[in-house]
């Protein structure tokens, strides 16, 4: 999977249009080889993206869970704790 598209499931509040149109783009960018199309394929990057995150958000809208919501924050804090101890911690 791509680095870049985040989890968007069981998020309180949950995903924004703009996280999904995000995590949309990522995913035609992987498949497509592309991050950007040339003029010739604009308009077909472009409706793929389009009905990706439409797709998206409705299994987003679809999905049932009985776990609790997550936190952004927190998760946001584990995802820079594991990657310190991947990559070391950087010098601020």
């Amino acid at each position: 999977m791509c680095r870049n598209i985040r989890v968007l499931h069981n998020f309180e509040p949950p995903a924004t249009s703009d996280e999904v149109h995000a995590a949309a783009v990522q995913y035609v960018r992987k498949v497509s080889g592309s991050t950007k199309p040339s003029a010739a394929n604009r308009e077909a990057f472009d409706r793929a993206v389009e009905q990706v995150a439409a797709v998206t958000r409705e299994l987003l809208d679809s999905l049932v869970t009985t776990a609790s919501p997550r936190d952004r924050e927190v998760e946001a804090a584990k995802a820079k704790a594991r990657a310190a101890e991947r990559y070391g911690a950087r010098a601020e």
